[in-house]
């Protein structure tokens, strides 16, 4: 299918012009995003996703959220999409601005909102590589789900490279983080820890269901300990002792079968985990 776009109040083609050069999301990235899963034309947890929304937006100092303005968009969207959509992306910039960092006084800010619905994939299992680089968790952004994604872009540029899908990052302390576009979660002593939001990583949106949904079917998962999952845990996953599974919107849970150049094994409860997650988000499209 094609990309459908709505953008300045209506619908566009995937070739018309919709932002203006000097959108300051476009020139210094200053935007925030969410993107939803779609099954069968809507989308899935989009009132949590647009919770997320506004907390980034606050967070990164732009003007509220033209809530109205984007639920009309995604309605519209998703309503021209049909049933091929399996993605929804919504995005809301700080809007025309001046070249550089700074913004426009507060009186003339006008935000930008673009929703695209498109095609989308999901693989049952997950290979990824470790990088070198790593997230600042005191960075000012961290936490925030912002258009600045070069970080990413660049670490997952990296992990293509390597036959991967996904790319996982330690933080400046040497703790396990998040990979470029998923939460992560590390099966080990009979338990399924995700990081702490401590160590900068986003509070994902799948991240937070498979903890509240794994727990009330009596899984053993919880939110690690700040120190708890240091960076070399990932060395126990390699060696066979532990596990690994990715978390995010479109993936859903998604245990890892290639950590760098080695296969691995899912674990019985990342297995089970990613089993309870895909049967209660087909029972509920917006929990």
């Amino acid at each position: 299918m094609e990309h459908v776009i709505w953008a300045d109040g209506g619908l566009h083609g995937p070739d018309d012009r919709v932002l203006t050069a000097v959108d300051h999301g476009l020139t210094v990235g200053d935007g925030v995003f969410e993107t939803c899963a779609v099954y069968g034309g809507r989308a899935f947890a989009l009132t949590r996703h647009l919770a997320r929304l506004e907390r980034s937006a606050q967070g990164l100092g732009l003007p509220p959220v033209p809530m109205d303005v984007v639920r009309r968009a995604v309605d519209e969207t998703l309503a021209a999409a049909g049933a091929e959509a399996g993605r929804l992306r919504i995005t809301v910039t700080g809007g025309p601005g001046p070249m550089g960092s700074n913004r426009a006084p507060s009186d003339e800010q006008r935000p930008t909102v673009v929703v695209v619905a498109g095609p989308a994939g999901r693989a049952e299992t997950s290979r990824v590589v470790r990088v070198p680089w790593v997230r600042n968790e005191r960075s000012a952004v961290a936490g925030l789900k912002t258009t600045s994604y070069a970080e990413n872009v660049v670490a997952l540029a990296r992990a293509r490279a390597a036959g991967a899908d996904e790319a996982v990052l330690a933080n400046t302390r040497g703790l396990l983080c998040e990979g470029t576009g998923s939460n992560v979660v590390v099966e080990i002593g009979g338990e399924l820890l995700t990081p702490s939001l401590e160590t900068g990583c986003l509070a994902g949106i799948t991240r937070a269901l498979l903890l509240e949904w794994g727990a009330e079917a009596g899984l053993p998962v919880r939110e690690a300990a700040p120190d708890e999952l240091p960076w070399a845990v990932l060395d126990e996953v390699a060696a066979g002792r532990a596990h690994l599974t990715l978390s995010g919107s479109i993936r859903n849970v998604s245990p890892v079968v290639r950590l760098d150049d080695a296969d691995v094994a899912p674990g019985p409860l990342s297995l089970e985990a990613q089993r309870v997650f895909q049967e209660r988000a087909a029972a509920d499209i917006d929990p």
